[in-house]
């Protein structure tokens, strides 16, 4: 059994808020897009709201949510017309949980009608539209937050802690797995869903972009390179076996700027879903994150495993403390600068390829049928440990060489 690390003490999401509820009124917040996944966003605030943080003012969806949908919420303004609902509500928060090709036009909206912004990931679809964004919205004064949600964990400030104190000795590289399984009705799932592009827009809505993103945001944020200027060198390897556009099965070495390899290699198409993880290689041991369940794992020579489970900050629990109180924001835009330039490798490169029939099978899924790539969860794992990608590992459908993107 691993040995407790030690530890500060930490909040979890559920815990008291930080900001004094009596220095102010709950801040009106406008969801946009409050089904699917925005769906956790609605119960977040349902639960900021509770708290007496925010106050939901106004719901923007195609389609108005029934009562049933805003059990406990009240009676928020509804439409499918975004800044009408900003000018119409006052709200002083926006929180986007749009399609990915939406996302800097309705920051830039929310900006200009005085807003501060929680804005899902990934942020852009292209390294173009990012800057737009996040510079459009810095003019405009207004706050961003970009919702990766595992850079809110306690355990990265915790590891990279431990790496500058050298509990592994040096840092040769960090490595990230991520197996998950997805049916076809997921890509069925908005006209958008595994697109590279739609209606002349960029989408870029691929395995290492979109579902399987905290794993490429997180190891970078674990090998210190957040920003553009951290990245020197991207390979990419992009396969799909499902009928899509975009890939589902994936992997991407970044070079960083103090040199270091910094690979992820994801999948859609696994026997069984998996914990994604993330693992920090030094010559004197290693430091694993299972990013979503905030724990980690140090195995260092001459120590026994110690573990840890940390708590997590809420990003918009973070973004009303930083407007109210001026509380730093864990994950401004420019703190997901090496991450666009993942998704600006991944959109530049040429288009996915199809992996060979021979080298996948058909599965029941939940609700239709999905399609698991063969001994792809090994591979996986194998790119986290060796720091190779899928051609280097002997994967027989990864050829031709990586493509190199700089």
């Amino acid at each position: 059994m691993p040995a407790p690390l030690s530890a500060s003490p930490s909040t979890s999401p559920s815990a008291s808020p930080s900001v004094p509820l009596s220095v102010r009124e709950p801040l009106p917040v406008v969801l946009a897009g409050a089904r699917g996944h925005g769906r956790s966003h609605l119960l977040n605030i349902h639960r900021l709201q509770r708290l007496g943080l925010v106050r939901l003012a106004g719901v923007c969806e195609l389609r108005p949510l029934d009562a049933a949908e805003l059990d406990g919420l009240g009676e928020p303004a509804q439409s499918d017309d975004f800044e009408a609902l900003l000018a119409a509500t006052g709200a002083k928060l926006a929180v986007l949980s749009t399609p990915i090709q939406t996302h800097t036009d309705l920051a830039l909206a929310a900006a200009r009608h005085g807003a501060d912004i929680l804005l899902e990931k990934p942020p852009a679809p292209s390294y173009a539209e990012f800057r737009r964004m996040a510079d459009g919205v810095a003019a405009a004064g207004a706050a961003c937050q970009i919702g990766f949600q595992s850079l809110g964990s306690h355990a990265v400030p915790a590891v990279r802690a431990l790496i500058t104190e050298g509990a592994i000795g040096e840092v040769r590289g960090v490595g990230a797995a991520g197996a998950w399984v997805r049916d076809t009705a997921y890509f069925r799932r908005a006209p958008w869903a595994g697109r590279r592009r739609l209606d002349g827009l960029d989408v870029v809505d691929g395995a290492l972009t979109n579902p399987l993103a905290h794993a490429v945001a997180t190891a970078l944020a674990l090998a210190g390179t957040t920003r553009a200027e951290d990245v020197t060198g991207i390979e990419t390897e992009l396969f799909h076996a499902h009928a899509i556009e975009s890939d589902d099965t994936s992997a991407v070495r970044v070079t960083t700027a103090a040199g270091l390899p910094v690979t992820v290699a994801a999948t859609l198409c696994a026997e069984r879903t998996g914990e994604p993880y993330v693992v920090v290689h030094g010559t004197r041991g290693r430091i694993t994150f299972w990013y979503r369940e905030d724990r980690v794992l140090l195995q260092r020579a001459g120590h026994g495993p110690e573990e840890l489970v940390h708590g997590r900050t809420d990003l918009l629990e973070n973004l009303v403390a930083h407007v109210v109180g001026g509380t730093p924001l864990l994950v401004p835009p420019d703190e997901t600068g090496a991450f666009m330039r993942v998704v600006e490798a991944v959109r530049t490169a040429p288009d996915p390829l199809p992996l060979p029939a021979a080298h996948w099978r058909t599965e029941p899924g939940e609700s239709a049928e999905r399609r698991v790539v063969t001994g792809v969860e090994a591979l996986v794992e194998a790119s986290a440990e060796q720091l190779r990608l899928y051609s280097e590992l002997g994967a027989p459908w990864a050829a031709p060489a990586p493509a190199e993107a700089r």
